[in-house]
């Protein structure tokens, strides 16, 4: 009995199949994610493996000589903890915290033996509870008491004043979810402009959607957070187009690795630097400096000034999320006008 050709044929070797199934693009791909992973690792353990206060804003309330001699003191405090100015009095010293141009104050009574500490747990409970422990020490060693006043609190429910925070990420998370999704849905790139515009007004009505949304959650459901629903309402469409914006321009200059290339900017540089978990004066100095200018940093300051500090001080947060879906579009709007075009269904 003779056996047939495709029986007497060698049988491709497993490596041989992998090697035909595995693409140049697809290698890259995976090399893409796996550096993506260790970014990840890299920039949270980085940011937040080891927080230490570094140059807190910090006010000091007292007569001219005993101020300044506190002042020095706070200076000299060893890691440089503390950015200590004189403050002229303690009205003074409560509106800026409240205008979150610093974040504590003391006021020293120089008739008594007990100061005033002055924070704001709205801007970050993990701040507040580290300058109450150093002012307390110093303190001790002057054989001085401290009492504490919260001028902006923490919601009861907003635990370690996180709220804010996870906030903006799902925000964040919303807005690159929703462009990769048109980008799987229908090519990472619009074929020609009008369809860049149909893709950004997608963009556009699935953040007023999801800025609504979570406004109401965190606010009316939740009573997680203060402050107005309508302002967190615009923050939170603001945010999700940003991302959602610039995550389409990505995917306009780069095609699908934009995606990832969003993930690296949002997720694994934007989070740990949003100043979330621990607030920008406790993070290293990369963190601190990159994180006011990513949507995350941007939208977690905002967030709690609407919160708790009445809006103060996010003129700059604002800036930073409109200069971000300002950019988004403009980008992907030149990226669907000056590309080469295929021909595509007529349907987008």
């Amino acid at each position: 009995m003779t056996q047939s050709a495709d029986a007497e044929a060698p049988r491709p070797s497993f490596l041989a199949e992998a090697k035909g199934a595995v693409t140049p693009r697809a290698t890259l791909l995976v090399i893409g994610a796996i550096a993506l992973q260790l970014l990840f690792i890299a920039s949270y353990v980085g940011a937040l493996h080891d927080p230490e206060p570094k140059d807190v804003p910090f006010g000091v309330v007292a007569p001219q000589v005993a101020a300044e001699q506190a002042v020095t003191r706070l200076e000299r405090l060893p890691g440089s903890p503390l950015d200590p100015r004189a403050v002229a009095d303690a009205a003074t010293a409560r509106k800026q915290v409240l205008n979150r141009d610093i974040d504590g104050a003391l006021i020293i009574d120089p008739a008594g033996t007990t100061d005033t500490l002055l924070v704001a747990t709205g801007g970050g409970t993990v701040l507040a509870t580290t300058l109450e422990t150093i002012v307390a020490t110093l303190e001790k060693a002057e054989q001085r008491t401290v009492r504490v006043i919260d001028v902006a609190p923490a919601s009861a429910e907003d635990f370690d004043g996180l709220s804010s925070f996870y906030l903006v990420v799902g925000w964040c998370v919303g807005g690159y979810l929703c462009a990769s999704i048109l980008a799987i849905s229908s090519g990472a790139r619009p074929a020609d402009p009008r369809r860049a515009v149909i893709r950004l007004l997608v963009m556009a009505l699935a953040s007023i959607v999801g800025g609504l949304g979570g406004a109401v959650i965190v606010g009316p459901i939740l009573g997680a957070l203060p402050g107005s629903v309508a302002a967190l309402w615009g923050l939170g469409a603001l945010i999700t187009f940003a991302v959602g914006a610039a995550t389409l321009a990505l995917q306009g200059i780069f095609g699908i690795v934009g995606i990832g290339l969003a993930i690296l900017l949002v997720v694994i540089a934007g989070n740990p630097s949003a100043g979330g978990a621990f607030p920008l004066p406790m993070l290293p100095p990369f963190w601190k400096a990159i994180g006011p200018a990513l949507p995350p940093g941007a939208g977690t300051w905002a967030a709690r000034s609407i919160a708790y500090f009445k809006g103060n001080n996010m003129t700059a947060s604002l800036l930073v999320l409109s200069a971000w879906a300002l950019a988004g579009t403009v980008i992907t709007m030149a990226a669907a006008t000056f590309r080469p075009h295929a021909k595509v269904p007529p349907l987008a």
